[in-house]
């Protein structure tokens, strides 16, 4: 019976897509209610709970001060994590991260670091010697389609409002001050990700929708509009399809950015 209703509901989509429309209400290129809350968690250094939808991810950062990889002693270093907690969705399960989480960290992080939004320069304590690294932690609580972009809205927004404290070097003697400062953010790149099912490209797929797609593209803009990263998942897309998504992104993106940078003011 559960499979004759998914099939039903799998129908419905697409014959109400063939008239521009989507189950939820939304048009094609329409995001969900997006809500913004920063530093969500007060023992972090930085943090921000996004609703997406019902989509809901909590980003937190933590910096901690370590040694430099040996080929840029003159930068500080950031690591992204992903974790789907198993009450986000049936599909989730305890355990070590698996290839989803790890294919969400991985798109999060790119999009940070192709767009260089950290200026990893800033967080050097003493070169060679000691830096600040960036622990970027997402949290997926509740699963309803593309996580993708919430986790970037979320990790972006807990970033901009990180501040970390100032540390001194006297030989090899660390010095932490009492005294707070902004994380060196310089870019704001927002993810834009859209689905394709038959022949229509729709902006930000919930999970019903996100199950039936026939290709996935994830494009990652720069605050001057550059695309910095891109991730295609699934199917073929064709090249008016790309062009279409590349238009619809660079207007959302825009959209969004303005967003962030209102929430955490």
């Amino acid at each position: 019976m559960s499979e004759i209703v998914a099939t039903i509901r799998k129908n419905y989509i697409r014959k109400i897509l063939r008239s521009n429309k989507r189950m939820d209400g939304r048009n094609l290129t329409e995001y969900r209610e997006i809500k913004i809350e920063p530093n969500f968690i007060k023992n972090a250094e930085g943090s921000a709970m996004v609703s997406l939808g019902n989509t809901q991810v909590l980003v937190g950062v933590k910096a901690e001060i370590g040694e430099p990889y040996p080929d840029s002693p003159d930068k500080g270093a950031f690591i992204t994590n992903a974790e789907l907690v198993p009450l986000a969705s049936p599909s989730f399960e305890p355990g070590p991260p698996d290839e989803n989480a790890i294919e969400l960290a991985r798109i999060i992080d790119r999009g940070i670091r192709h767009s260089e939004a950290l200026d990893l320069k800033k967080l050097v304590i003493q070169e060679g010697k000691k830096v600040w690294i960036i622990f970027i932690d997402i949290h997926v609580l509740n699963h309803d389609g593309n996580l993708f972009d919430a986790s970037n809205i979320g990790a972006v927004a807990a970033l901009l409002c990180t501040k970390i404290p100032v540390a001194k070097m006297d030989g090899e003697e660390i010095t932490v001050e009492n005294k707070w400062v902004k994380l060196p953010v310089k870019n704001i790149p927002v993810t834009i990700t859209l689905g394709k099912i038959d022949d229509k490209l729709i902006l930000d797929p919930v999970i019903e929708e996100e199950e039936i797609l026939d290709a996935k593209i994830t494009i990652c803009f720069e605050k001057n509009d550059l695309i910095c990263a891109v991730q295609k998942i699934h199917g073929p897309l064709t090249t008016e399809d790309l062009e279409e998504a590349i238009e619809i992104g660079l207007d959302k993106s825009r959209e969004i950015r303005k967003m962030i940078e209102e929430a955490v003011k």
